[in-house]
């Protein structure tokens, strides 16, 4: 372990037991899904509001509870998907559970504060900048390389660009909320409680590799391609996690993290998903599952590119 990792690492040593991980992250679950249990309550009673306060007035009957039921299926399908603006807003704030039940748990079972589990705040800016940098820098060469070969489809106008532009603010920190949860949860309190107890980096970067993977299983929507996005989404955790315990702070996963997911989500769409905010989407209808094989290959060589360059420049510093 590098000297900024173990210094990173020195708060979790004192509650390191494997009962405070399984424990916590039970109540992490547990916080996340009561969080979107909230919102999914929220989609149902919002739209009938005035209808509910009539009831309660005296001035109306009960079929508010019927007319709340009726479409809320319809509303979590799209936000699932992410099929519109509001939708994929919606989706990046229910990740906020994440960081409710992270807090929580730190406290209760480490007496440890959350802005701990990212490190020195100077350290993850300046982290965080880089990280950014070094995807858009290497990740614009490559899409510029693959321009020209077959790989890089076809791409058209997915979003009115005015609306784009008004919806962005929002968006970049809805990514911020969504990368900034997944990397408390896996690169943080996940590696850094079993850092802190296992040496070996065998324990301490596989399992947050796999468990973070597995995380992304959907064969529902990926179908035949599904353990090539699972292994896709596995090796940028192995080298986020990896670049975690090289600087001593989540500020360059994090930056990574967000840089890819602002491609993948507002940039260009071609996952059939999350697109309700993308600019460019692929210009064959129903091509994508055709084409997303050689794409996740071009995105698995373009992480460890941006790993290998990372690495080289934390060397260097």
């Amino acid at each position: 372990m590098t000297p900024q990792y173990l210094a990173y690492l020195a708060p979790a040593r004192a509650s390191n037991q494997l009962w405070r991980l399984i424990t916590g992250l039970m109540l992490i679950v547990g916080i996340y899904v009561a969080w979107n249990l909230t919102l999914g309550l929220a989609l149902w009673l919002l739209p009938v509001a005035d209808q509910i306060l009539a009831w309660a007035m005296g001035s109306g009957d009960f079929t508010w509870f019927d007319s709340g039921l009726h479409g809320l299926n319809a509303r979590l399908s799209r936000v699932g998907q992410g099929a519109d603006p509001w939708s994929l807003i919606l989706l990046m704030l229910s990740f906020l559970g994440f960081w409710f039940g992270t807090a929580l748990t730190l406290r209760l079972f480490h007496n440890r504060r959350l802005s701990g589990l990212f490190g020195r705040a100077p350290v993850v800016l300046r982290d965080f900048t880089l990280g950014v940098a070094m995807m858009a820098v290497i990740g614009g060469g490559i899409a510029l390389i693959l321009s020209q070969t077959p790989l890089l489809p076809q791409l058209q106008l997915a979003t009115d660009p005015a609306l784009w532009l008004l919806f962005l603010p929002l968006a970049l920190l809805g990514i911020l909320i969504q990368t900034g949860a997944e990397e408390l949860v896996f690169r943080g309190y996940i590696q850094g409680q079993l850092a802190a107890r296992f040496a070996s980096p065998l324990i301490y970067l596989s399992l947050p590799t796999i468990l973070f993977g597995l995380a992304h299983y959907n064969p529902a929507e990926m179908g035949a391609n599904t353990w090539l996005v699972v292994a896709t989404t596995g090796l940028f955790g192995l080298a986020a996690s990896d670049l975690t315990a090289r600087s001593g702070s989540l500020g360059l996963a994090w930056g990574l993290h967000f840089a890819n997911n602002v491609l993948a989500i507002l940039l260009v769409s071609v996952m059939g998903g999350l697109d309700g905010l993308a600019l460019l989407q692929l210009a064959e209808t129903g091509a994508s599952a055709d084409l997303l094989k050689p794409l996740l290959i071009s995105d698995m060589l373009l992480m460890v590119s941006v790993w290998a360059a990372c690495r080289l420049w934390l060397r260097r510093r």
